[in-house]
Formats: structure tokens, C-alpha cells, sequence
């Protein structure tokens, strides 16, 4: 298959009027809801998302959502609200932090870091990063802790196993909370959830499992990052949105996606997991890219071990044994979730 860097290029027309044609039919017809709600951050997915979701069932059927914390940059509400005046929708602002409070989110975090550094008190802000070799050795390091004093000092100590996971669990509860929240409204208003991870993140597992990872549709998970960029200049996003780079938005301290996960950019990271998906020679994606053959297959093993381990992220519950006549799969389909409505509804 002939690979160029054009390889993602699309008809963004045609693609949003397919993904509005599915969204009315996934959520009219076999979700049964009214409309949808949807977590806005900021970014550029879930702004493609809901402009989509708008398209496809109007504004006002389509519910926004802005659900900061205390450790939120200071635009992710300013960007959320613009882009709800925007699509001229309802915006609903619901701060977490109590919600995290009371879970220990903070405090178990705190805890963990305090570990590394028993200097550590409210007044510093930390984040995780895992600086990238993998272009030079063919390994990823391990991940890092790093702290900033009030004064902008920064300080970085490579984190033991159990404290990483300790932070990791803790600060998932901010994915999860946000979820519960845009349940309720959508329990309320009988509206579906509207999940918003591209290719990219949905591929590799970038996303916390109840979390973010939670949804009853996913409208561009089939999209390469680059290309929910493309649908986006089509839609009109403001270029407050569009300049804005890629960020976790999890730490008090900034930190972008590539420090915490992605190896590459994801104007890359998109072309290597597209060659892959095709079975492209590794020579020709060198050539094509820019670098040796040692380091595309060191790229390609890096998305074949995250995908590996987000399996578990996608996975369903385990059963002991199928429950519906032998029928039960992984992935259910349609007609299977159509029946699980009609026998809900029918009971209500």
C-alpha cells in the first residue's frame, strides 16, 4: 500500500455528515434518548464532538458540561464556555473539587508525593513525565515525579512503582467523578453520554477505565487525531481551540500529552499507528518519515505494547459463562443492545 504523509487526508464534509447520520440513529433509534450530554474541556475532541452532536440533534437537545477542579488550567472553563456560546448550547458548571475532597483524591496524592519529597505541602504544584528516548535507545524511561516550589524551583526523581501507581489512582478519580456527574444529567434528562477519544487515545488506552473511557457512544473514535483536526476547520472551531496544544489537564503543573504518554507527537504517533494498522514495510516508513528502520520498529513496538495493556481497558466483565443462549460476545451488537432497551422500557 503507497504510504505518504497525505495518508489521513480526508472529505471532511462527507465524514461529518456520516458521523451525524450515525449519531441521530445511535441515539434515537437504539439508545432511545432525548438528546446528549457532553463533557466539554476545552479541547479540540470534545469541541469536534459536540459541534457534531449540535448537527446532528440540534442545540437544544445537546447539554454541556463544564466540570473543573482545583488543579484545572485556567482556560479549560473559559474554552468550554466558548465553544458552548459558539454552538449556541446549555452549559452546565459543576466544580468537583468537594467531590474529590471528600474521595481523599488530594490527600492520598499528597501522601504519595510526599514520599519522594517531604518538603511537599499545598503550595507546591507536581506532575508525572516520562521523558522520551525511545528514538534514541528504543526503550522508554521510567517515569518521573516532578515538583515546583512556590518560587518556580522544579525539582524531578524518578518514581518507585508503588508510589506511581498511588499518585495514578488517586488523581483517576477526577476522570471518574466527572463521569458520575454527566450521568446524572443524563439519567435527568434521559440524554446519552457522548465519549470523546479519537483513534489515537481509544487505540492506545489513554483514557481511565470508568472514567473518560465511559460513554454510551464515542462519534470519533474511528478519527485520527489529525484528522479531528481537519474536521474541525471544517466545523468552524474557534482558533482559541484549535491553537491549543494537546494537554493531560490532570496535574496542577502543565504537562502535555507526549511528557505523560505518546512517544511522539500526534502528527506523527497518527502515521505510525496508521502504517501499522496497513502493514506498511518498515523501509518505506522510514523513508517516508525521516528516520531508520531500527527506529519505526522501535515506534511500532512501542503502540504494540500499549495497545496490549489497554485491552484490559477495553475489555467488558468477565463472566463465568455466557448468560443470553451462547449469544453474549465482547461486542455486542446493536440488535443485542436494541433488546436490552425494549426489555428496560418495557419494564418502566
Amino acid at each position: 500500500m503507497n504510504f505518504h504523509r497525505g495518508v489521513l487526508d480526508l472529505h471532511a464534509e462527507a465524514e461529518i455528515s456520516r458521523i451525524q447520520t450515525g449519531i441521530q440513529q445511535q441515539v434515537y433509534q437504539v439508545l432511545n434518548k432525548h438528546g446528549a450530554v457532553i463533557a466539554l474541556s476545552g479541547g479540540i475532541d470534545s469541541s469536534v464532538t459536540a459541534s457534531l452532536a449540535v448537527g446532528a440533534l440540534g442545540r437544544e437537545r445537546v447539554l454541556g458540561l463544564s466540570l473543573p477542579e482545583k488543579d484545572s488550567r485556567s482556560t479549560t472553563c473559559d474554552l468550554g464556555k466558548l465553544l458552548a456560546d459558539h454552538l449556541q448550547i446549555n452549559l452546565i458548571r459543576e466544580d468537583i473539587t468537594p467531590a474529590l475532597e471528600a474521595f481523599g483524591c488530594y490527600g492520598k496524592r499528597d501522601a504519595a508525593v510526599k514520599k519522594l519529597f517531604p518538603e511537599y505541602h499545598s503550595g507546591y504544584k507536581m506532575k508525572i513525565v516520562m521523558p522520551q528516548d525511545l528514538l534514541n535507545t528504543g526503550r522508554l524511561n521510567f517515569f518521573r515525579l516532578v515538583i515546583e516550589d512556590p518560587r518556580g524551583n522544579q525539582q524531578s526523581r524518578r518514581i518507585p512503582p508503588g508510589e506511581f501507581l498511588e499518585i495514578v489512582a488517586a488523581t483517576n478519580h477526577k476522570q471518574r467523578t466527572r463521569k458520575q456527574y454527566e450521568y446524572y444529567y443524563a439519567d435527568k434528562m434521559n440524554y446519552a453520554v457522548l465519549g470523546t477519544p479519537n483513534r489515537l487515545e481509544y487505540d492506545q488506552g489513554f483514557f481511565v477505565k470508568g472514567g473518560d473511557g465511559l460513554a454510551d457512544l464515542k462519534p470519533i473514535a474511528h478519527l485520527y487525531k489529525s484528522q479531528v483536526y481537519q474536521l474541525a476547520g471544517q466545523l468552524g472551531i474557534p482558533d482559541m481551540i484549535l491553537d491549543q496544544k494537546p494537554t493531560t489537564d490532570t496535574y496542577n503543573l502543565s504537562q502535555t500529552q507526549e511528557e505523560f504518554f505518546f512517544a511522539l507527537p500526534y502528527e506523527e504517533m497518527d502515521l505510525f499507528l496508521w502504517a501499522l494498522n496497513h502493514a506498511v514495510p518498515t523501509s518505506e516508513v522510514a523513508s517516508v518519515m525521516g528516520y531508520s528502520t531500527h527506529q519505526v520498529e522501535w515506534v511500532f513496538a512501542d503502540i504494540r505494547h500499549k495497545r496490549k495493556v489497554a485491552g484490559y481497558l477495553h475489555a467488558p466483565p468477565l463472566l463465568i459463562e455466557d448468560i443470553r443462549d451462547g449469544q453474549l460476545n465482547h461486542v455486542q451488537s446493536n440488535s443485542i443492545i436494541e433488546s436490552s432497551l425494549e426489555e428496560k422500557n418495557e419494564n418502566y
